[in-house]
C-alpha cells in the first residue's frame, strides 16, 4: 500500500468515527500540528503513524484491526468507567462508596448513553 492510500484510510476512519482533528490528537497522544501534517501527507515519524493507526483500529497497511462497532464500544466503556469513577469518588468523599453492583449498573447506563443516547455526540470528545 502506498503512503497516500494509508493516509486516505486514516481520513476515512476519522470521518466514520466523526472525530475532530483536535480530539484525534488528544486521544492518540499526538500533537495537533503533527496530525495535520500527517493528514496532508507531509513527513512525520513512523511512531506518529503507529499511534494514530492503533488508536483508529487500523494497521500500517490501513487494514481494519478492530471493527468500527467494537472500537466505539471500547470507547464508550472507557468513558463510562471514567464517569462512574467520578460518582464513586464523590460518594467515597461522603463516606458512602457505592457497592460493586450499583457501580456496574452506573457504568452500563453510561455506556448505553454514549453508544445510543443523549451522550452519543460526545463519544469521541477528549
Amino acid at each position: 500500500m502506498k503512503r497516500i492510500e494509508l493516509i486516505n484510510q486514516i481520513i476515512a476512519r476519522k470521518e466514520q468515527l466523526g472525530i475532530t482533528v483536535e480530539n484525534l490528537a488528544k486521544l492518540s497522544g499526538v500533537g495537533i500540528r503533527t496530525i495535520n501534517r500527517l493528514l496532508k501527507n507531509e513527513d512525520v515519524k513512523l511512531s506518529t503513524i503507529e499511534h494514530v493507526t492503533n488508536f483508529l483500529g487500523l494497521d500500517f497497511a490501513g487494514n481494519e484491526t478492530i471493527p468500527l462497532k467494537k472500537l466505539e464500544k471500547q470507547r464508550a466503556r472507557e468513558k463510562a468507567i471514567f464517569m462512574a469513577s467520578l460518582v464513586q469518588s464523590t460518594s467515597a468523599l461522603e463516606m458512602q462508596g457505592l457497592e460493586e453492583e450499583s457501580l456496574n449498573a452506573i457504568i452500563d447506563t453510561y455506556e448505553k448513553e454514549f453508544l445510543n443516547g443523549d451522550y452519543k455526540d460526545t463519544l469521541w470528545v477528549a
